[in-house]
């Protein structure tokens, strides 16, 4: 028995552990301070290059699954590919810029598309997603890894900083994320939380 809470005990750690580290950002170079001061930051989303599951390429994993899901009943791949990449804007990004923004609402602080005339622009980068899946009596944690570049809006070849986040978990209280869509807005919500829980720290 008591081999049995010790082993419990340690998951637990581990499991803390890691969700601490997993929504850890990292500041790979640059200078946040410029931000001080500002009041709006244009906000861009890049999903050109990102791996997702065992497949290099999400090319690859929308073929496969698209493909899958079609030969099981005509057009449910193609509607499901579709929802995949409409999730993007209607799920990931809202929740990534309302968490965002609320952290940050004390600052005066906030991020908003479409906004070329704001002197910093930040682009937000998914470079790896692991959907996960919850089937009621199994489970598999959706994560997403992200890059995060600000940059000069005038000029987006000139980086102010290069921020990372790694393994930002995907999960609805009480198990309640059946659907990939969800798991992942959720990370989205997570990384936009987390970020500007950091900036706020940063910035005077």
């Amino acid at each position: 028995m008591k081999k049995f809470v010790n082993a419990s005990f340690l998951a637990i750690i581990a499991m803390v552990t890691h969700a601490t580290l997993a929504q850890r950002v990292d500041l790979k170079s640059g200078d946040l301070a410029v931000l001080s001061g500002q009041k709006t930051i244009n906000i861009e989303y890049d999903y050109s290059e990102f791996g997702v599951g065992k497949f290099a390429t999400e090319k690859e994993y929308l073929e496969k699954k698209s493909a899958e899901y079609n030969a099981k009943e005509a057009g449910r791949g193609d509607n499901w590919k579709k929802a995949w990449v409409d999730d993007r804007k209607n799920r990931y990004e809202p929740k990534f810029e309302e968490l965002f923004n609320k952290g940050l609402e004390d600052k005066g602080l906030q991020v908003i598309q479409s906004r070329p005339d704001a002197t910093y622009t930040m682009i937000v980068r998914t470079k790896f997603v692991e959907p996960g899946f919850n089937v009621g009596v199994m489970r598999k944690n959706a994560y997403v890894d992200y890059e995060i570049d600000v940059v000069e809006s005038a000029n987006k070849s000139s980086k102010v900083a290069e921020l990372g986040m790694r393994n930002v978990p995907g999960s609805m209280a009480m198990g309640m994320d059946f659907d990939t869509g969800a798991r992942l807005a959720e990370s989205y919500a997570k990384a936009g939380k987390t970020l500007s829980a950091f900036l706020d720290k940063k910035l005077k």
